[in-house]
C-alpha cells in the first residue's frame, strides 16, 4: 500500500488536475493521497472548496481515500497558526506547513510556529530542525516529514536523527508535482532507508505512522 500526504496539481504549481492526479495515484495502487496545493490566504476558501469537491468525486468513483488539504507556504511567522485555523475551518482535512528547507528562503521561525499550531498536521520538509522543534511536534502530534523530492531530501538524514531522538512521529511524502512524482512502494521504502531508517523500522514509518494519522484526522479506509 502507498500512502502519500503532501501533493500539488494545477491549482498550485503541478501539472495536472486534482483528479488527473488521483486518478494517476490509484493506476499506481495508492490507498490514500492528498491534495495539498500552496496556499495563503486570498484564494484560501476558493482552493479549498475545488479540492473538495474534486476529491469527492474520485472517492465516489474509485477505490481511493483523497484527502482535500493545503500546503501553508511562505507565510509571515506570525501568522501560520490562525491561517491554519482559517483552512480547517474552511473544510480541510489535513493542513502541511511548508517547513525551513535549506533550498528555499523560508522565513526563520517558520518550524517553531507550525510545530506549535494544533491545526498543523505535518512539517513538511523541515530542513535542520532544532531538538526542540521536534521535541514540540512529539508533544503535539505532529508529523515530521521525510521528503522524497529532489532538494528538500537533502537534510533527511538529518530530520530522522533528530525526530527519533524527540520521539516525533515521521512520515514519507512525495511532495509530488506530476504523475512521475508518485511514490511506488519500493521508491518509498528506498528514501525512508536513505534517510537512515533500519529495517526493523520501515513497517512503522510507511505503514503505522500513515494509519496514526489517518486515525488522528478521522479518516477510515
Amino acid at each position: 500500500m502507498s500512502y502519500d500526504f503532501h501533493t500539488h496539481t494545477l491549482l498550485s504549481d503541478g501539472v495536472l488536475s486534482p483528479v488527473e492526479m488521483i486518478s494517476e495515484s490509484v493506476s499506481k495502487g495508492y490507498k490514500v493521497i492528498a491534495i495539498t496545493d500552496h496556499v495563503a490566504v486570498g484564494y484560501l476558501d476558493r482552493l479549498i472548496s475545488e479540492i473538495i469537491k474534486d476529491c469527492a468525486l474520485a472517492q465516489e468513483n474509485w477505490l481511493i481515500t483523497a484527502i482535500p488539504g493545503v500546503e501553508l507556504t511562505h507565510l509571515p511567522v506570525k501568522s501560520i497558526a490562525d491561517v491554519a485555523k482559517k483552512a480547517k475551518a474552511a473544510g480541510a482535512k489535513l493542513v502541511v506547513a511548508h517547513g525551513e528547507t535549506i533550498t528555499e528562503n523560508v522565513e526563520p521561525g517558520t518550524n517553531l510556529a507550525a510545530v506549535q499550531s494544533p491545526d498543523v498536521d505535518i512539517l513538511a520538509h523541515p530542513g535542520l530542525i532544532t531538538a526542540e522543534e521536534a521535541q514540540i511536534a512529539a508533544q503535539n502530534g505532529i508529523y515530521l516529514e521525510i521528503s522524497a523530492r529532489k532538494g528538500h531530501s537533502f537534510t533527511n538524514g538529518h530530520v530522522v536523527k533528530i525526530a527519533q531522538r524527540a520521539g516525533a512521529k515521521l512520515i514519507v511524502n512525495s511532495d509530488g508535482h506530476d504523475k512521475d512524482d508518485l511514490l511506488t512502494p519500493d521508491f518509498a521504502r528506498a528514501v525512508a532507508l536513505g534517510a537512515g531508517i533500519t529495517e526493523a523500522d520501515l513497517n512503522v514509518i510507511l505503514n503505522d505512522n500513515p494509519l496514526a494519522l489517518l486515525a488522528k484526522l478521522g479518516i477510515s479506509v
